[in-house]
This record gives structure tokens, C-alpha cells and sequence, in this order.
């Protein structure tokens, strides 16, 4: 399985379990690794045959930047499985980190993987 990716995708959002979290819009930074068999497009140069990395960061754009989750736990799950089933994705590896949510780190979040490959 080859893997098709996104790395350092930041969108704004509402995420959080404090008030002030509720009522301000924060980044959330993406890493996506997609398994996807790229040898089709490759030998074809149809990008029919590809997975389509840009309609994936705009699908998450517009998805993660409407919503309004309070743990990056349930954002994580709610990615995986718009990917999944969204753009036919059989496996992925997804971190989401959230820059500034702990004093003296760059990030903390969570990192998941999906399916199979």
C-alpha cells in the first residue's frame, strides 16, 4: 500500500472543554497519511486514478472549520471516518495536535490509525 499525504494542514475551529475554549476559535494542526495504491495513476497520469489530496484538504477545511467538538479525541474519529468513507480510503494514520494547549510545548493531541492496509 502506498500512502498519499497531508502534513501541517491548520484550521481554525471551536474545540475545547474550558468556557473560554467554547467562545474563541483556536488552530488545530492535521498530519494525514492515507494508504491509497498510487500505480494506476502513475501509469495511466489520469488523475481520475488518484486520490485527490487536494479535495481532501478542502472537504477537512470546510468540516473541521464548521465544527464544534469539545475533545480532539471525537475530531480525530470524526476526520477518520469522513475520510474513510468520503473518498473510499482503506487505511490511514491521523495526528491532530492542538499548538498551545499546554505551556512549554509546541503541541499535544492524539494520533490514530484506521482500517487496514
Amino acid at each position: 500500500m502506498d500512502i498519499v499525504y497531508i502534513s501541517d494542514l491548520e484550521i481554525e475551529t471551536i474545540i475545547g472543554i474550558y468556557d473560554w475554549e467554547r467562545q474563541q476559535r483556536q488552530i488545530v494542526s492535521i498530519d494525514l497519511e492515507m494508504g491509497w495504491d498510487i500505480a494506476a495513476a502513475a501509469a495511466s497520469e489520469d488523475i481520475a486514478q488518484a486520490l485527490d489530496y487536494k479535495a481532501v484538504a478542502k472537504s477537512l477545511i470546510d468540516f473541521v472549520a464548521a465544527s464544534q467538538y469539545l475533545l480532539v479525541e471525537t475530531l480525530a474519529e470524526a476526520i477518520a471516518s469522513r475520510v474513510m468513507q468520503d473518498f473510499g480510503v482503506p487505511w490511514l494514520r491521523l495526528r491532530l495536535g492542538k499548538p498551545g494547549a499546554v505551556t512549554g510545548s509546541r503541541d499535544v493531541g492524539v494520533i490514530i490509525e484506521r482500517g487496514t492496509r
